[in-house]
């Protein structure tokens, strides 16, 4: 009888330490963010829309690399100018917000999607993928991908940019968006939805880059290494 009680009391222990693991790994990014003083975006505008691409298998890697990752994190001064970047485009549009597809990012994930393209030599992929022995600006919480969406009821539909999200060639060049309307490879709305997300963005206080349509930062990398660490 002992023997039994022995037995049970032993599972019982397992399950809970294996309930807790799940439990410590689902919160891990979150929490590592949070000892930062990251903010989750939503608590600073509640509008902005979140879909974090890296929580699903709908991105380049096509792998789940965040888990159970759903909110988006950045420094407080960065979604401080997220919520204004919004706040500008609901005045243009009122049936219209930003949808976020990626944001604070912690390293661990950054060397992921930087092995995730070894058939770029390593000058081409940093065009895509920063190096994370340098370390992305995402990974410092001042870098956010991002779209527009209209808002339908309960649900909302992301505008017509051209391309998807990560798309990784010339269509998805800012730079190269006049020519590739000239060629009939762009039409005039999907430039315009992208002139109006680098607007209210650029109002608010981001930068965009010269290779990705989606992509902003709040700081250069050289400020954001002065000001903060990296989210490991």
């Amino acid at each position: 009888m002992q023997n039994r009680v022995r037995l049970a009391i032993f599972f019982y222990s397992l399950i809970q330490a294996f309930t807790l693991s799940l439990i410590t790994n689902a919160q891990g990014l979150e929490a590592s963010m949070q000892a930062q003083r990251l903010v989750n975006i939503q608590t600073v505008d509640p509008s902005l829309l979140v879909e974090l691409k890296y929580s699903t298998t709908d991105n380049f890697v096509k792998k789940d690399v965040y888990g159970d990752l759903t909110r988006a994190y950045m420094q407080p001064m960065a979604a401080q100018k997220l919520a204004k970047a919004n706040a500008l485009l609901k005045q243009q549009q009122p049936e219209l917000r930003l949808l976020v597809y990626d944001a604070a990012r912690p390293r661990a994930a950054q060397w992921k999607l930087w092995n995730a393209l070894p058939q770029y030599p390593e000058n081409v992929r940093r065009k895509y993928v920063a190096d994370p022995r340098e370390g992305s600006i995402h990974n410092y919480g001042c870098a956010v991908d991002l779209t527009i969406a209209r808002v339908q009821g309960n649900d909302y539909v992301p505008l017509d940019m051209g391309t998807p999200y990560d798309y990784f060639g010339v269509l998805a060049y800012p730079s190269d968006e006049e020519r590739l309307l000239r060629e009939g490879k762009l039409t005039k709305q999907q430039v315009a939805n992208r002139k109006l997300l680098r607007s209210v963005m650029r109002q608010a206080g981001f930068s965009s880059i010269e290779y990705e349509w989606w992509h902003f930062n709040a700081l250069s990398r050289q400020k954001a290494m002065m000001q903060f660490r990296i989210v490991e």
